[in-house]
């Protein structure tokens, strides 16, 4: 798969275009791109995926901006096992936040991207002041030569949205999250020294740091699966919290004990997936209780890991 970042590029044959953000690449998002696919196939177009790095949230209104639900790698790498054959990421800053719809529209889709046919979400907004919609597109690829193709939200109990895998994580439902993703929730990281306490209790950690503006899953303990720097895949009892069992006041951390696994993980960047939420975040009388504890969500963490296939990871490798 191509990834674009030129703004001076030009593609040599027409697009099928998706156009969003597509923090996640959730269950919608997916749709979305499943039908850019079927698009290029009968137009003999590329397979074409706009997004937009940072989140516009984060340079229009940075309080109020969301978490990332993953890294723009982990994004760039579901939409090429999603089939897209380019990925044009247009870098969002005021400038860009100052560029109208329609300027957007023939400065990217059609000069660019020649688009032949655009897809979007029915409730996409795009442009100044987010003036851009469907209506607007439309009128425009009537003139310009492009077929727009409104995507309608798709859900179940509520919409898939990013919004809603976020705020599943907040309250600590992994399962509603996950069913929207279609797929385990995947923090990466870069493995850090820690004070090595896991290791001292018979269980060794690797201590995840993850991008400030990721997206975590409520505090508490995971039965989850890491990958390592070679492609592999370990069972992993994951901990998401501030050790109150030490500390009065600690910092969050994400730490994973892989199951059999034996060597040295700092420096490697690590995908952690959540399989299934074990038990909440809590202290013990002592640190024989905790250790037994610990003893039955590995056993746990394995159990989960055993039910689990590749297909279950398709869009993380």
């Amino acid at each position: 798969m191509k990834v674009i970042e030129d703004d001076e590029w030009r593609a040599s044959s027409p697009s099928a275009v998706a156009v969003g953000v597509f923090d996640g690449l959730h269950r919608g998002h997916q749709h979305v791109l499943a039908e850019v696919c079927a698009l290029s196939s009968a137009a003999t177009a590329a397979a074409t995926a706009v997004t937009f790095d940072p989140h516009p949230a984060t340079v229009l209104d940075p309080p109020h901006a969301p978490h990332l639900l993953g890294t723009i790698d982990q994004r760039l790498e579901g939409m090429a096992r999603l089939g897209m054959d380019q990925v044009r990421v247009v870098h969002f800053d005021h400038a860009l936040a100052s560029e109208s719809a329609e300027e957007f529209i023939e400065r990217v889709l059609v000069a660019q991207l020649r688009a032949h046919d655009v897809v979007v979400g029915e409730d996409f907004r795009f442009g100044h002041e987010r003036r851009g919609d469907v209506t607007l597109l439309r009128a425009h690829g009537e003139r310009l030569g492009f077929r727009v193709h409104p995507a309608r939200i798709e859900g179940d109990e509520d919409r898939w949205s990013s919004t809603a895998v976020r705020a599943a994580l907040t309250r600590g439902d992994l399962e509603r999250a996950n069913r929207i993703l279609g797929r385990p929730f995947t923090l990466r990281g870069v493995v850090v020294r820690g004070d090595a306490r896991g290791a001292t209790l018979g269980f060794a950690t690797a201590n995840l740091e993850s991008d400030a503006r990721q997206q975590l899953p409520a505090r508490g303990v995971y039965a989850g699966a890491a990958r390592t720097s070679d492609g592999e895949w370990w069972p992993a009892a994951v901990s998401v919290g501030t050790r109150p069992q030490f500390y009065e006041v600690g910092a969050l951390l994400v730490e994973a004990h892989l199951v059999g696994y034996h060597g040295d993980l700092y420096d490697q960047v690590l995908d952690v997936s959540f399989l299934s939420s074990l038990r909440s975040e809590t202290t013990f009388d002592s640190v024989d209780a905790l250790v037994a504890q610990m003893e039955r969500d590995v056993r746990a963490t394995v159990a989960a890991f055993a039910m689990f296939t590749p297909a279950s990871f398709a869009l993380l490798g």
